[in-house]
């Protein structure tokens, strides 16, 4: 029987080489939660990325030094989140696009949260997102979205290559 000690150390063994630092996970997901404010008529969106490789990607697309976890210039940061997400997610509504306007971002844990407001959404009937976050550094990459309309809550996920999803309430 291993021992409580044993367990942790177990733990400790396989999330930290030697250097004390993270080591590379072994698949690449990100999620994208959704919910339908009906009270605003707006959609409040949330990316969920891995640090790790979310700053690997926007240092290798837009030829630049990343930082997330301590940006020592946080609006250069944030204009990359921005370039990115947005280039890389869309949403209709019951067939119409939506518009999409860039929150911020925020670092917790080993993810990044990227925040996104959809306007002008007065009823939520059927919903079609599109997003290929993280394709083109993983070929193995899982996209799941949650999307929450009058407290019912569904799932899907995109696995790459795939990049378009469709819910009906």
């Amino acid at each position: 029987m291993v021992s409580s000690f044993n367990k942790w150390l177990l733990l400790l063994v396989f999330t930290l080489n030697w250097a004390g630092k993270p080591m590379p996970h072994p698949f690449h997901v990100s999620v994208v939660e959704i919910q339908h404010n009906d009270r605003e008529k707006t959609l409040e969106i949330s990316c969920k990325i891995f640090t790790d490789d979310f700053e690997r990607i926007l240092a290798k697309t837009y030829q630049a030094k990343v930082d997330l976890i301590n940006p020592p210039d946080k609006t250069a940061m944030d204009s990359l989140v921005k370039k990115y997400l947005l280039s890389h997610l869309a949403v209709q509504v019951n067939g119409k696009r939506v518009e999409l306007s860039y929150l911020g971002f925020e670092h917790d844990k080993e993810a990044v949260y990227g925040y996104i407001e959809g306007v002008d959404v007065p009823v939520l009937n059927r919903i079609a997102v599109s997003t290929n976050m993280m394709y083109d550094q993983f070929d193995d990459q899982v996209n799941i979205l949650h999307v929450t309309v009058n407290g019912q809550r569904k799932s899907t996920k995109l696995n790459f290559p795939e990049t378009e999803a469709g819910i009906v309430f």
